[in-house]
């Protein structure tokens, strides 16, 4: 075996273009842009309370990390239980925008109906209202069925402003599925259910991750609509920005640090699904 040397060929080294670099360059930029500030509340929720309420001035890098601002504010009254309320919010929405968003979606994927297109556009239509417009009148149709001021009602309020991009996520995950595979199935005697169930929602697992994962994050951060629809089961963001004006900066530090805690953690778990979603079902 001859090795380049001795052949004479040239030993070709991989260079970075300048292009490219530059696109590295401001992709990084960007990224450090977005976690400053995850970077700022981390550091101000990992201090003592005493250096967040009065210390000054703030430093980048603190000299000392306790547990303390955590604790306070996780001792805060209504903070446990407006944790419980979010996460069992979240999981709700997850679940109704799913059960309600494949149908729809693999009908769209699936089937040609008349006026096919003009339901996609008004379900992306629907993000284009104020949030006003969806959460008071279903406050009072909440009211009338006594849903009001429920982890139910706020579940149903996020499902309805997740389910239209829920819909199109799995209508274009679900036409990345050959019709084939589904057919073929069929003609070894399984039903059409079954060969969605066995064939289609395995090979589509990375964009109904995908789609969770946008439900989940929506309801979790959304604080609007859950304090339009709630007065005492409020979720843990709508309960911290209704005492951000009152409280101390340890309490508004330690809250902010709370809320990412949750999205990124399910972000975590979720990230191997991510990393396949829309690349096609036949690779």
């Amino acid at each position: 075996m001859t090795s380049a040397h001795d052949t004479g060929a040239p030993i070709r080294r991989r260079r970075t273009s300048p292009e490219r670099s530059l696109v590295y360059g401001v992709a990084i930029l960007i990224t450090l842009f977005m976690l400053f500030p995850l970077y700022l509340i981390t550091i101000s929720a990992v201090q003592p309370k005493t250096a967040i309420d009065f210390g000054y001035p703030r430093t980048l890098f603190p000299r000392q990390l306790s547990l303390e601002t955590l604790g306070f504010f996780l001792n805060y009254a209504g903070v446990l239980a407006a944790l419980g309320r979010s996460l069992v919010v979240g999981l709700l929405t997850v679940l109704f925008a799913l059960l309600l968003g494949i149908p729809a979606g693999y009908a769209i994927a699936r089937y040609t109906f008349r006026g096919r297109e003009l339901i996609q556009v008004l379900l992306v239509s629907v993000r284009a209202f104020p949030l006003i417009v969806l959460a008071i009148p279903l406050a009072v149709l909440f009211i009338d069925w006594n849903l009001y001021d429920t982890v139910l009602s706020v579940a149903l309020l996020h499902t309805a402003m997740a389910l239209p991009f829920t819909v199109l996520i799995t209508s274009s995950v679900f036409i990345r599925v050959p019709i084939e595979l589904e057919e073929a199935a069929m003609s070894l005697g399984t039903t059409k259910l079954g060969a969605v169930f066995r064939v289609v929602l395995p090979l589509s697992l990375p964009g109904l991750a995908t789609a969770a994962l946008f439900a989940f994050v929506l309801s979790w951060n959304e604080v609007f609509g859950a304090a339009v629809v709630t007065q005492q089961s409020r979720t843990l963001p709508a309960l911290v920005v209704n005492q951000l004006t009152s409280s101390l900066p340890s309490y508004q530090f330690a809250g902010g640090f709370a809320l990412t805690i949750p999205a990124l953690v399910f972000i975590y778990f979720m990230r191997p699904y991510l990393f396949t979603a829309f690349r096609g079902a036949t690779r």
